[in-house]
């Protein structure tokens, strides 16, 4: 075993990964799997720079984290940068403060890099499984973009597209700093106008309809699944492998899009931090369904976190 460390810094959340790894089994055994809210890509879309207060908030979980890594002895630690830190003009303040804080430097993947591990990651434990059916397409639904890989054991084409929760949020729905709480059918159609003109783009690369299962990563598509079980509270073991049908995730995404911020903030499964941007994420979700052909989803909850473990080990 080794025990490693593997932290993913998206535009919305910061995630560590402490766990035992035995390449010759493929078992990956958790120590430690936290998430934290830092919204790191506030603004980004619009300004092109990381804000102070989103830095701030970044780094204070970077040094909750590095105690963390500290405690459990973490022979090895992999730092990686997704998004908001690839688009931002002032990344290098966002690397040095890393370095300061965890002693190694965050590595600010492509989204092709990013794709690569988000699919070693949710598929590396589905091999095996006879209802499940291949090629798989996994699709990494994040704040600032869209990962799609279709593979077999192996990724043979792979997009990144800039559509995420946050960035469609904040383009079509915020006004003044306020979220349109619901938004108009024309600030809905906008957003699915950019995820379609997205997905046109995916597809110039990626075969996405030839996929047999459609697998789902990340907090937007956790959530639905939650909210598809009526979860009393956020429960990754019930998430983990669940499948929502195509039918099921239209009907919710049609009540995010209707709801108010208080009726989102009172779902039991919901993160404080996805309130606002829930709506937009499970739009993406849904069209990604509907231009594939999907029946359903299968939900995973090991996905670009768990891929950047087993490179490092």
């Amino acid at each position: 075993m080794t025990r490693v460390a593997a932290v993913d810094c998206g535009t919305n959340s910061i995630r560590l990964l402490v766990a035992d790894a035995d390449p010759e089994t493929g078992e990956l055994v958790d120590l430690d799997r936290r998430m934290t809210i830092v919204r790191l890509g506030q603004g980004v879309d619009r300004t092109g720079r990381l804000a102070p207060e989103a830095l701030e908030r970044t780094f204070a979980a970077c040094r909750e984290y590095a105690a963390v890594i500290k405690e459990h002895g973490a022979q090895r630690v992999r730092f990686v940068a997704t998004s908001a830190s690839r688009d931002a003009e002032n990344r290098d303040e966002f690397v040095r403060g890393v370095l300061d804080i965890l002693g190694v430097e965050p590595e600010v993947i492509s989204g092709d890099q990013e794709a690569e591990f988000s699919f070693t990651g949710a598929t590396r434990e589905l091999t095996g499984r006879d209802y499940l059916h291949r090629p798989f397409l996994v699709v990494d639904i994040g704040g600032g973009s869209t990962e799609f890989v279709v593979g077999e054991d192996h990724v043979r084409a792979a997009r990144s597209v800039d559509i995420g929760c946050v960035r469609m949020t904040e383009r079509h729905l915020v006004r003044d700093g306020v979220v349109s709480d619901p938004p108009s059918e024309e600030r809905i159609a906008a957003i699915r106008a950019d995820i379609e003109a997205a997905l046109d783009l995916a597809e110039q690369t990626v075969p996405l309809r030839e996929a047999r299962t459609l697998v789902g990563l990340a907090g937007s598509v956790t959530t639905i699944s939650a909210i598809a079980q009526n979860l009393p509270e956020y429960d990754s073991v019930a998430i983990h492998h669940s499948r929502v049908s195509r039918d099921r995730v239209r009907e919710i995404t049609d009540w995010l899009l209707r709801s108010t911020h208080a009726e989102r903030a009172a779902v039991p499964s919901m993160h404080p931090g996805r309130v606002d941007v829930i709506g937009a994420g499970a739009l993406v979700l849904l069209s990604i369904m509907e231009r594939v052909g999907a029946e359903e989803v299968v939900v995973s909850e090991h996905d670009i976190l768990d891929g950047i473990a087993w490179s490092v080990a």
